[in-house]
């Protein structure tokens, strides 16, 4: 009878840590997650305004040697990421691509103009410094006009502010819930044993005594805990990376292991503090008030 209770015992304690460090590992990525949303919303909305280009039309009478010239001089300005020429007659046949017209059959002639794109790096796509650039490049003799989208460079500028102020105010908060998830976790883990913890302190035991060992295992659940979030992270990334290449979400492996560095230190530091925390609550409970 005895040897079934305590095989009983065994199985529920298993049970038990085997839902703390479930719960443990779940509030952990989602804590991983948060910190890869903070971490990537610089790197996806540089991507979006990196796309963004500025065209210069060149002058028919201009040479190749000049629109080279020109070319090799942008690319070597601080605000360039990349340029590409476009001849007009490479625009004539993407007109006739993407609009299934050949517009040269009814002219008899290619109106379209030799053009250069500008694509600028991220910390220049903002509707003043485009603006400085247009009007650097409108007195070139060379250009005979310039366009690039300004309502979607101000449409662009004002969503990645309002974004980024949106995923710090979210972080925070769901930052303070995952500690509330994981204390919770905790409680209910030492609340099991209250009994045991109020047994040990009437024998004579000191309290640092009682909490060590309450302790040291709440931490290596939240190790176990954080290990399993930091797998379902990589994954997590392994995941989008084949989706969104783009966005080289990998590429950065000193970021990438400073987060899991965070949420494995996370998992110990949580655990350790709500773990003191709660075995201080029992501690300091009279008998008669352990049974509400």
């Amino acid at each position: 009878m005895s040897k079934s209770f305590e095989k009983y015992q065994k199985r529920r304690l298993r049970s038990s840590y085997i839902s703390v460090v479930i719960s443990i590992s779940l509030v952990l990525f989602l804590l991983g997650v948060l910190g890869l949303l903070v971490l990537n919303t610089k790197r996806v909305s540089d991507y979006f305004k990196e796309s963004a280009a500025i065209t210069l039309f060149l002058k028919n009478e201009v040479s190749q040697d000049k629109i080279l010239n020109l070319q090799v001089s942008i690319d070597e300005e601080p605000f360039t990421r990349s340029t590409t020429f476009i001849s007009k007659e490479e625009a004539a046949e993407m007109y006739k691509e993407e609009n299934g017209e050949d517009f040269m059959e009814f002219l008899g002639y290619n109106p379209l103009e030799n053009s250069i794109d500008i694509y600028l790096k991220a910390d220049y796509v903002t509707p003043e410094k485009m603006e400085e650039i247009e009007k650097k490049y409108k007195e070139n003799q060379f250009v005979s006009s310039i366009s690039y989208d300004k309502p979607l460079i101000d449409l662009l500028t004002q969503n990645v502010r309002r974004i980024s102020l949106f995923i710090l105010l979210f972080c925070a908060l769901a930052s303070l819930v995952v500690v509330v998830l994981i204390n919770s976790s905790i409680r209910l883990s030492v609340y099991s044993k209250r009994f045991t913890i109020k047994t040990m302190q009437l024998v004579g035991a000191t309290k640092r005594f009682i909490r060590r060992p309450f302790i040291w295992k709440s931490i290596k659940l939240g190790m176990v805990g954080a290990l399993v979030a930091i797998a379902g992270l990589i994954g997590l990334l392994v995941y989008l990376d084949k989706i969104f290449p783009a966005f080289g979400m990998m590429d950065d492996r000193v970021m990438l292991a400073g987060l899991f560095g965070a949420v494995f230190l996370a998992g110990i530091v949580l655990t350790w503090l709500s773990t003191y925390l709660a075995t201080q609550r029992f501690l300091n409970l009279r008998t008669d008030e352990l049974y509400y």
